[in-house]
């Protein structure tokens, strides 16, 4: 089973504050890559903030999404994409490329990704949010936190 997982956090709206990538190849981890990422102004929702902890001060000197893409479009392109939520991540991907020039059909992924929701919903877990896949399944989780919910919805998927 090879595939690459993804989770964004954001500052607000479709802006991301940080990513965090797994790749796996064959059924084993054998990439992972996690970035904070400044968004438009620095600008962020207290809401956001609460949810995942990351701070303005965080970004302030963080790469912006155009310079992060070419380490996201390395670890995408041609790719089977997971997410635990897909049409939010995927949105957030699409709208940050959309935001500066970049062309989403260019990476050559599906427009609708494997999505570890839908899939734990139709085994019948109540929530199929990440937090409770991973407690009833014994996976680790730092929840909100970028690459511990990639990491985690590899694991999710793997398991599927």
């Amino acid at each position: 089973m090879t595939f690459t997982a993804i989770d964004f956090e954001t500052a607000i709206s479709y802006h991301p504050c940080s990513v965090g990538i797994v790749q796996v190849a064959n059924g084993i981890i054998v990439d992972e890559f996690v970035t904070l990422i400044k968004p438009p102004s620095n600008y962020y929702s207290p809401y956001t903030i609460q949810v995942h902890g990351i701070y303005p001060h965080q970004t302030q000197n963080a790469l912006t999404f155009k310079e992060v893409f070419p380490e996201i479009q390395k670890r995408l392109q041609n790719q089977v994409v997971v997410a635990h939520n897909e049409s939010f991540d995927r949105n957030v991907l699409a709208k940050s490329m959309a935001l500066y020039g970049l062309d989403y059909f260019d990476l050559n992924i599906a427009n609708r990704w494997e999505c570890t929701v839908k899939i734990y919903k139709a085994k019948g877990f109540k929530p199929a949010n990440l937090s409770n896949c991973c407690r009833l399944m014994n996976i680790e989780l730092n929840h909100h936190e970028a690459l511990s919910d990639a990491r985690a919805c590899a694991k999710l998927y793997l398991l599927k």
